[in-house]
């Protein structure tokens, strides 16, 4: 049997934890497996692009356990009622190929990625930083929120959007969880004076979301809507006098901000910045970039973190995913005992 972890149950589950506690759980383990980098065996996400979206798959393995995530990014989805996100995941055992554990991660993507955003800030980001502008409120403003209060301390929010509805939606759910928390009038009074940028819109273009003149010495840009090739939310020149900081750098140089940059320009993956082979922020002034686009990793991290956690509770179901015949050569036997063979 599988063990499944469905819409119904995660729900269950974030209610059990709360989305902080949560958010630092998965932070924590993503800091372990990050530590041991160079023991998984790592490829950039296979993409399947159409005008509606991107349907992906994301694969990553060590020596015990394989894991995927299939997700997709279709951006007209919420004017026909549908998330622009929706995203499973699977654990397998790398000894037998058999698939252990099954969850959904629409929730669990969006928790991950803010958990992998304030770890990111935990290194990059002035450690005395307490105001974050959010460049886009959707799905996404209020884990980012929560994690960078958990991680970093941050408390000041600056919300600005395209649409008003959706910054209304974020300052609702915002401010009872005690931000300070304020709608801006544009993206230049959200960025102004923040300490932590973080942008992230779902527009499949190149776009200039954020302007170098409005990065202030000592910001630092979390980047987390540019995630697939055409798609681009910083100005260029940030990224030519900023420290930049990627997951990992053969996925980022085809679908990050940096594919607007020669193929020479330096960056730093995060493993080696949390294992202490690099530096992250170097100076209080200097203005850092974490160039993210999502990476198999935080995944696998984000699977074994809910599979752990939901171990002996009622918050997973198993399911009969993989035929079991009595005899492992004799499947046609195990498919046609009692019925008709025609």
């Amino acid at each position: 049997m599988t063990t499944f972890v469905g819409v119904e149950d995660m729900v269950r589950w974030l209610g059990t934890r709360g989305p902080a506690a949560t958010i630092t759980g998965i932070a924590a383990r993503l800091e372990a497996d990050l530590r041991r980098w160079p023991e998984f065996e790592k490829r950039e996400r296979i993409a399947s692009h159409t005008p509606f979206g991107v349907i992906e798959l994301m694969p990553i393995t060590d020596a015990d356990t394989y894991a995927f995530k299939y997700v997709n990014g279709h951006p007209f989805n919420p004017a026909r009622g549908h998330q622009t996100v929706t995203a499973f995941g699977v654990l397998a055992s790398v000894h037998t190929g058999y698939p252990l554990f099954v969850a959904e991660m629409t929730l669990l993507t969006a928790l991950r990625t803010a958990a992998t955003s304030a770890l990111a800030a935990r290194y990059l980001a002035r450690p005395d930083s307490r105001t974050m502008a959010l460049v886009g409120a959707g799905s996404q403003s209020e884990f980012q929120a929560i994690a960078f209060r958990e991680l970093l301390g941050i408390d000041q929010l600056r919300v600005w959007d395209i649409d008003p509805a959706a910054m209304v939606k974020a300052v609702r759910n915002l401010a009872p969880l005690g931000f300070d928390v304020r709608a801006a009038t544009s993206a230049t009074d959200a960025v102004r004076g923040a300490d932590v940028v973080t942008t992230c819109t779902a527009d499949k273009v190149r776009a200039v979301i954020l302007a170098d003149e409005q990065v202030e010495p000592g910001m630092h840009v979390n980047a987390i809507g540019g995630d697939c090739p055409g798609k681009t939310e910083l100005d260029p020149a940030i990224l030519e006098r900023a420290a930049v900081t990627v997951e990992y750098e053969p996925q980022t140089r085809l679908e990050g901000e940096i594919q607007q940059l020669a193929a020479t320009f330096p960056v730093t993956e995060l493993w080696e910045v949390v294992a202490g082979r690099a530096p992250g922020r170097r100076s209080p002034d200097e203005v850092t970039v974490f160039d993210s686009v999502g990476f198999a990793l935080e995944d696998f991290s984000a699977l074994c973190f809910v599979r752990d956690d939901v171990a002996g509770t009622d918050l997973f179901r198993d399911i009969d995913l993989v035929a079991e015949p009595d005899d492992p050569k004799d499947l046609f036997g195990f498919a046609t005992h009692g019925a008709p063979v025609h």
